[in-house]
């Protein structure tokens, strides 16, 4: 309902929707004490379509050319759905009585009609003439989209068994008299003595029928219905045009957002899929920061921009353009996720390459627009899915409906949806490179969800030989400075939390003498897909050599333990806990939080540096390796409090 203007304006008048008014819910009627249609039609015509209704078959016209004085046209539009559904499993007779019994004028126009013949009166979506006229009319119309609204029965055909009845939705099976109404219904020929069997029916070769549908479906272009994908890859750019973001930023603070957008706008400039790449945004583009995008490539309008901005003095003025490339739909993720999926699918509808990149709150679209995302996996939709102000703790001050640390966990039951975390600049790159050759070279049918933060940073220079951890989920960011400690400690960091994750190293090696090598997890669920996917192996052929998980090969032979802390729940990091040597601790944003800075934030979820270190060092301690006066003192100088409230309840 919120989209239907979007038709009207665009003037899309090669759009026909066809609604079937069966006035029944799947446990009742739809507005029993209303009439849907007229409600339906006035939604329409105010949204700006042409509304076609087919409410009565042609066993009505008579009736109406007798209506001089619109009694009965009155009396249709006065009575109710509710009731229009109980004629419906009702007799000629109680027709007779209840809808034409009001008004002796009435009674009078079918008085030469039989109980039967009442009975059997059509509503207009049973009426193949009817239904034809509508259609007719349909794709003649010019300048609006046009929506019919066709009056039907809710299991017309069934009879006594489920005919306009509210348990027609659960009805399964038909017995034997239920059969021999439906088939005289129809005109089905089939004998009362083959009727138990219930027969399937098809005319011959040389009916009407038959000869009409072959040569519909010959048209059509055969018999089964099948999506050819007929369309040119694209081959990857080459590293050359990412070779900034490897270099890192020599020191000068950005946030992942910011890298986002510069690559984004770097990839609109490409002379190869500069015209491809289709920006989607809700209606948060100066939120992010792409506002310059309005001046270089403009927002699509269908009738361009017919006023002057208000802003039309400054340099990154709102621009729209009838051949604008963002797509800015409006506080709408329904409706910008609807047109990801539209350019997302372009190479199966139409042949065309198109690389959506819609970028959006985090919190606002798995957890708002997750059953559009599933019905995206479903049409194997390609391109980018960007999560911005991703994080719990990374966005303070706009309130819970604002703090997403929930997106990741929820991308994991879809299937072909690629998922990352990223820290750093070089790993957008890497990612946004490889997702491009994956989709559009080598077109596999995956999309990818990337989330971005608003944290200003410096970006390191790219580690050596990083780029294949990068892909798969992990790599080693940064090795223990420490050649010789009584402990070691492997701390799992991503995203936003690397930064913490980055400092409590520092104190560990510093001040408590542990050796703590730091390891970026760009995507916990593709670490566990490779670990499920090599188990899965492993248990269908118990008799060869085993696999071994890329996670579980990463800590062969490693004896420190293990700490991961995440902007995201718990769960994220459990995930993959089972694949490693040793248990893991999990620091993660479980719970609501409070909207305040993302120091006292953090503090709260139990993810900043300090409690890194200290969930660290008491993992030493279990093992023996860390005395406990040591731990004590830990807890003193890092300020931690054990009787605090579980963040999770708070």
């Amino acid at each position: 309902m919120g989209a239907i203007t979007l038709a009207s304006r665009e003037k899309l008048d090669n759009l026909i929707f066809v609604i079937n008014c069966n006035l029944q819910r799947l446990d009742g009627p739809v507005r029993g004490n209303g009439k849907i249609i007229q409600e339906l039609e006035a939604i329409f015509r105010g949204a700006g379509w042409n509304v076609i209704k087919v409410i009565w078959g042609d066993d009505w016209d008579p009736l109406l050319d007798k209506d001089k004085d619109g009694k009965l046209v009155k009396r249709m539009g006065e009575v109710v759905d509710g009731q229009y559904q109980k004629y419906t499993v009702e007799s000629g007779a109680y027709i007779r009585e209840h809808f034409f019994g009001v008004d002796e004028d009435l009674l009078k126009m079918v008085e030469n009609l039989t109980d039967e013949q009442l009975r059997k009166m059509r509503r207009g979506g049973h009426d193949p003439e009817k239904v034809y006229a509508a259609y007719l009319a349909a794709i003649n119309h010019n300048g609006q989209p046009t929506v019919i609204l066709a009056k039907t029965v809710k299991g017309y055909g069934l009879g006594e068994s489920g005919e306009g009845k509210n348990i027609t939705h659960q009805q399964k099976k038909l017995n034997e008299e239920e059969l021999k109404e439906f088939r005289s219904r129809f005109g089905i020929p089939i004998s009362d003595d083959d009727i138990s069997s219930a027969p399937f029916y098809r005319p011959d070769e040389d009916s009407v029928e038959i000869k009409y549908l072959t040569e519909r479906r010959k048209k059509l272009g055969g018999y089964l219905p099948k999506r050819k994908t007929d369309v040119r890859p694209i081959k990857t750019l080459p590293e050359s045009v990412f070779e900034e973001f490897y270099k890192g930023t020599e020191g000068r603070e950005v946030s992942t957002t910011m890298v986002f957008v510069r690559m984004l706008a770097k990839l609109l400039k490409d002379k190869e899929i500069g015209k491809q790449i289709v920006p989607i945004v809700p209606d948060e583009a100066r939120t992010f920061g792409m506002e310059a995008l309005f001046r270089q490539v403009g927002i699509y309008s269908h009738p361009g921009q017919l006023y002057e901005p208000v802003d039309a003095d400054s340099l990154l003025y709102y621009k729209e353009a009838k051949n604008g490339q963002i797509l800015e739909e409006g506080i709408t993720e329904a409706g910008s996720m609807s047109s990801f999926i539209a350019a997302g699918t372009a190479y199966l509808t139409h042949g065309i390459n198109m690389i959506p990149f819609f970028i959006f709150y985090s919190m606002f679209g798995l957890q708002r627009v997750g059953d559009l995302v599933w019905a995206a996996a479903d049409m194997g939709v390609k391109g980018f899915m960007l999560g911005g102000t991703a994080g719990r703790t990374t966005l303070a001050g706009e309130g819970l409906q604002h703090q997403d640390g929930n997106s990741h966990l929820l991308a994991y039951p879809v299937p072909n949806l690629v998922t990352y975390d990223p820290a750093f600049a070089y790993e957008i790159a890497v990612i946004i490179r490889d997702g491009i050759r994956r989709m559009y070279e080598e077109q596999e049918k995956v999309f990818y969800y990337i989330t971005l933060m608003n944290e200003n940073y410096p970006m390191p220079p790219m580690p050596k030989g990083a780029k294949e951890g990068i892909l798969k989920g992990m790599y080693k960011f940064k090795t223990s400075s420490k050649k010789t400690a009584k402990a070691k400690v492997n701390l799992f960091g991503s995203g936003t939390i690397m930064n913490e994750v980055l400092k409590a190293q520092e104190i560990l090696e510093d001040d408590y003498r542990v050796a703590a090598d730091v390891y970026s997890v760009t995507s916990y669920k593709e670490l566990r897909r490779d670990a499920l996917d090599v188990e899965r192996w492993n248990v269908l052929n118990p008799t060869k050599k085993q696999k071994v998980p890329y996670i579980t090969e990463m800590f062969k032979n490693n004896d420190g333990v293990f700490v991961a802390a995440t902007d995201y729940v718990k769960a994220l990091p459990d995930s993959i806990a089972k694949w490693l040597p040793k248990p893991l601790i999990s620091l993660g944003t479980d719970g609501f939080g409070r909207s305040e800075g993302r120091k006292e934030l953090r503090d709260f979820f139990e993810v900043d540096y300090r409690h890194i270190v200290y969930a660290a060092l008491g993992a030493l301690a279990k093992e023996g390796k860390v005395k406990t006066a040591t731990l004590d003192k830990a807890c003193k100088q890092l300020n931690i409090n054990p009787d605090k409230p579980n963040p999770l309840y708070s």
